[in-house]
């Protein structure tokens, strides 16, 4: 489903004030307009597609415009800000680290980086012992792929090459992380793809009913795949269009078949990390451990940063100066990681978003029961979670509905992103993970109502 552009005609809406929401204009506001038009005539259409909300600043689990509304966000700007936003310990290190006067290195030895790829590698289990910092998730999923490939030559010759992935799997937009990804409408662009992506079912037990490991195996064999072929398994630890899990045991048999077949086992954690599931990382909730696994979002709260972490003779293939990148430890987004794993980790919000996400998915179970033929699944852990929104009494994604849903919850100061998932229809649920009780249940509360009123003008 293409996704959609919002209105810019501003709209009558009820004012709203709790002590986590406020709403005292018209959506959009008729001021913002001009900032709305000039982003529309000078951008891609394709930056057009979320809420007409003109962010001016964000404090913690909310953020605020220009002029005098407040939204309880619930998207963390797209999965980010995971230690709320604006944090005062990470604002004050990036502001040290500018007035330092260090601000760009290359790869140039920097204390900064080897400061952070030590606090990287102390996170990770064994044998986890190397990372590789980068600055964005599709780029490390990209090296991921690059590495799988090379690593697969080496112990395999060279027809061990092939990558497989998971349908509706999402893993970036650029050539390699969408060959990878699951979602065919975003391989059209590409033409005729390059050889060796597999796609297998993901055993949500929602759109793939079959949870059972003999589906990976089956398929593999109806697309005359051994294990000789395959170099790498790639999957997100959750599926990030609709926070799907897949079950424990099946990642623990997929674990085992990589180790058999000398293919490296990869997490895209881009989404999952750094808390976000009520683990510090997300693969913890299956009890194994990866032989790559790729960080993002969450890991700095703020600033554009990522990581490879991985096993040393994989993550050495490369020669000195053979696998870099311009920005790799940019010195602000490292002092602004550093700072966000102390914050995590001192202010136990791994834990918060364990306790927190028990009580939102106890929530969302009650919207649920109040619309079951709309709400065909809610998936998730921790402080994420995806409600899958159908065609009344079918599994078919409603992807106008969800589009509602969000218009109608931004109108009542609940912040979302976008629609996502298969069909575009999924509401992704994902407020930073300093959330307290009393504004997951008015979030909660703001959403039950942005339902039922969506539902109703169907």
């Amino acid at each position: 489903m293409a996704g959609k552009s919002y209105s810019l005609v501003p709209k009558d809406v009820p004012k709203v004030k709790t002590p986590f929401r406020r709403i005292v204009t018209q959506i959009p506001v008729p001021e913002s307009l001009p900032v709305l038009e000039r982003l529309r005539k000078y951008e891609p259409v394709s930056m057009s597609g979320q809420p007409l909300v003109v962010w001016d600043k964000a404090k913690g689990c909310n953020v605020f415009d220009k002029w005098g509304n407040m939204w309880l966000d619930w998207s963390s700007g797209v999965l980010v800000t995971n230690a709320g936003h604006c944090h005062p310990a990470i604002q004050k290190a990036v502001i040290a680290q500018a007035r330092h006067g260090l601000l760009h290195n290359y790869c140039f030895p920097s204390d900064i980086r080897g400061r952070l790829a030590q606090r990287l590698v102390g996170l990770a289990p064994k044998p986890l012992t190397k990372a590789f910092i980068l600055t964005t998730g599709a780029e490390t999923t990209e090296c991921a792929i690059k590495l799988g490939r090379t690593y697969g030559q080496k112990v395999g010759g060279p027809d061990k090459i092939g990558v497989v992935t998971f349908t509706h799997a999402f893993h970036g937009r650029t050539l390699g992380a969408q060959m990878a990804g699951g979602i065919p409408k975003l391989k059209e662009w590409v033409g005729k793809p390059p050889s060796g992506f597999y796609n297998v079912p993901f055993p949500d037990g929602f759109r793939c009913e079959d949870t059972s490991f003999d589906l990976f195996l089956k398929t593999l064999k109806d697309l005359g795949v051994t294990g000789k072929d395959v170099c790498a398994v790639m999957t997100e630890t959750y599926q990030g269009g609709g926070a799907s899990f897949a079950p424990k045991d099946y990642i623990q048999k997929l674990a085992k078949w990589c180790k058999q077949n000398d293919a490296l086992l990869v997490f895209d954690e881009v989404q999952a990390g750094f808390g976000r599931c009520g683990k510090l990382f997300g693969f913890e909730h299956y009890g194994v451990v990866p032989d790559l696994f790729c960080c993002g979002k969450g890991i700095t709260s703020s600033l554009p940063l990522s990581a490879l972490v991985g096993r040393e003779d994989v993550m050495n293939l490369y020669g000195p100066g053979e696998m870099t990148s311009t920005h790799t430890g940019s010195p602000l987004c490292c002092v602004a990681a550093l700072a966000n794993i102390e914050v995590i980790r001192g202010e136990k919000l791994v834990q918060n978003a364990a306790k927190m996400g028990n009580l939102l998915h106890a929530e969302l179970r009650k919207i649920q029961k109040k619309h079951p033929d709309i709400i065909g699944a809610v998936h998730g852990k921790g402080l994420v979670a995806g409600l899958h929104i159908v065609k009344p009494g079918t599994t078919e994604p409603d992807g106008d509905l969800a589009f509602r849903i969000i218009a109608k919850s931004v109108e009542k100061g609940l912040l979302f992103f976008s629609p996502v998932g298969f069909g575009g229809a999924t509401v992704k649920i994902s407020p930073p993970l300093t959330i307290p009780a009393a504004a997951v249940k008015d979030g909660a509360k703001a959403l039950a109502e942005a339902i039922a009123e969506a539902a109703a003008s169907a």
